[in-house]
C-alpha cells in the first residue's frame, strides 16, 4: 500500500493547494535547490553517523517500505517444509548425512526446493551453522545451548536489521530543522535584496519558506511512514527465524512432528499464517 499512500499525499496536499487558488510556480521553481540544501545535508548526516552496511541498508528498506516483506504465505510453507525435511534426515540418517548439504548448500537437492532460501544468506547461515554444529559435535547437543546460540544469532541480525530502520527514522527527524536552515539561509538571501522592490522580495521570502515546508513535508509525509513501515517489516521478516528456531529445537527436544509444526505456524503473522491442513499436505505430497 506504499506508492498509493505516496500518491494521496500528494494529491491531498498540493490538490488541496491548489484548489484554494494557490500557485505551484513558486513550489517548482524553489523546490530542486531547497531539496538540494535538505536532503543533502541529511544525507551528510547519515553518512556521518551510520555504517556503510547500515547506509545501503535504509537505502535499501526505503525500497522494501514500498514493496512489503519478501516472505509470503507460500514461503513460510515452503521453509518450514524444507526445515522439516533436514530434521527427518537428521533422525533417520544421522548428522553426516547433512554435512554434504550444509556445506554446499547451492548444489544442495534439499535447500534447492525453496530457491529463495539460497539468496538470503543471514537465513541460510544460520541454519547450516546451527546443522554443521551437529555435525561437528562429538556428543548428544543440549536443545537448550543450541537455542540460545539461535537466539543469539535472531538477536543480532534483528539488530543489524533495525539499525537500518532507526537510520531512517533520525532521517525523518533532522529534515524539519534542515528545512529550517534552508529558510534562514533563504531569509540571509532576502536581506542582501532588502533595497528591491516588494514584488522580487515577495518571490525571495517565498523561495525560503519553501524550504520550510519541504523539510517538513518530506519528514512526516514520506520519510517517518517510510521509517516506521520499515521497522514493521524486519519485526514480519524476523519470523521466518523464529519459524526455523522453533523446527530445530522442537525436533531435538524430541517433540511429536504435529506438535512441532503447530509450534512454528503459531510464529507466523495472520495475513502470512498457513492452515494446519495446508502445511500437512505439503508434507504428504513430499
Amino acid at each position: 500500500m506504499g506508492p498509493l499512500g505516496i500518491v494521496l499525499l500528494f494529491v491531498f496536499v498540493f490538490g488541496g493547494y491548489i484548489i484554494e487558488g494557490g500557485d505551484m510556480e513558486p513550489i517548482i521553481e524553489a523546490a530542486p535547490m531547497e531539496i538540494f540544501i535538505i536532503f543533502g545535508a541529511g544525507l551528510a548526516g547519515m553518512i556521518t553517523g551510520n555504517s556503510m552496511p547500515i547506509l545501503k541498508g535504509a537505502f535499501g528498506g526505503m525500497a522494501k517500505s514500498l514493496k512489503g516483506a519478501k516472505y509470503k504465505k507460500d514461503d513460510y510453507v515452503a521453509i518450514i517444509l524444507v526445515v522439516a525435511k533436514i530434521m527427518k534426515t537428521l533422525k533417520a540418517e544421522g548428522a553426516v548425512a547433512l554435512e554434504a548439504h550444509v556445506e554446499s548448500p547451492e548444489s544442495s537437492a534439499i535447500f534447492g526446493e525453496f530457491p529463495p532460501l539460497l539468496n538470503d544468506h543471514s537465513l541460510l547461515h544460520m541454519i547450516c551453522d546451527t546443522v554443521r554444529l551437529m555435525v561437528v559435535s562429538s556428543s548428544n547437543l543440549s536443545p537448550y545451548a543450541v537455542e540460545e546460540v539461535m537466539d543469539a544469532s535472531i538477536k543480532l541480525h534483528h539488530h543489524n536489521e533495525a539499525a537500518c530502520a532507526d537510520a531512517v527514522l533520525t532521517l525523518a527527524g533532522a529534515l524539519p530543522a534542515l528545512g529550517i536552515v534552508s529558510c534562514v539561509l533563504g531569509v540571509v538571501k532576502t536581506m542582501g535584496a532588502i533595497d528591491q522592490p516588494p514584488p522580487v522580495l515577495g518571490a525571495l521570502i517565498g523561495a525560503a519558506l519553501v524550504g520550510t515546508f519541504l523539510g517538513v513535508f518530506m519528514a512526516y509525509g514520506l520519510f517517518e511512514p517510510m521509517g516506521k513501515r520499515l521497522a514493521q517489516i524486519v519485526e514480519e521478516e524476523g519470523e521466518i527465524y523464529k519459524v526455523v528456531k522453533q523446527i530445530i529445537i522442537g525436533t531435538m527436544h524430541g517433540h511429536p512432528v504435529p506438535l512441532v509444526i503447530e509450534a512454528a505456524r503459531v510464529c507466523i503473522s495472520h495475513h502470512n499464517q498457513p492452515t494446519f491442513g495446508e502445511l500437512f499436505d505439503g508434507m504428504r505430497g513430499k
